[in-house]
């Protein structure tokens, strides 16, 4: 069987950020243990380091912070994506998610959000406590 394909929504690595233990954080320790391929582009990586790196955040331990990001980003694979889809989409923003999965063939998005994204597109969309379950 060969390793799931991955795109994590930012609202996945904040939560494991905000919630060590909790189910994505688990989810993400579960999908690095199976071997998972995370899948990116510019657009992506960008925007996690600028949520992650919000004031907001700034009473998380750094190291935490960094440690997340070099998980995630350390052995991902990077996508050229070409046109951007035309998917119509609940949230305009989640369109970096839906083209790299598209572009990198992606079995799943996972994503706290899964009602942001119709059911039409070709890859599954999974919450934390599905991907969790599918890799337990």
């Amino acid at each position: 069987m060969s390793a799931m394909r991955l795109v994590l929504d930012t609202n996945v690595l904040v939560s494991a950020l905000l919630h060590p233990g909790r189910t994505p954080d688990l989810a993400l320790v579960a999908a690095r243990a199976a071997g998972a391929v995370v899948l990116v582009d510019a657009r992506v990586e960008a925007e996690y380091r600028e949520v992650l790196g919000r004031a907001k955040f700034k009473a998380v331990d750094p190291a935490r912070r960094d440690a997340l990001l070099t998980a995630v980003l350390g052995s991902c694979e990077r996508v050229a994506v070409g046109e951007p889809s035309t998917v119509a989409l609940v949230d305009p923003d989640d369109r970096a998610f839906v083209d790299v999965a598209l572009t990198g063939r992606a079995d799943a998005v996972v994503t706290g959000n899964g009602r942001h994204y119709p059911g039409t597109l070709g890859f599954a969309v999974l919450s934390p406590a599905e991907l969790l379950a599918r890799l337990t």
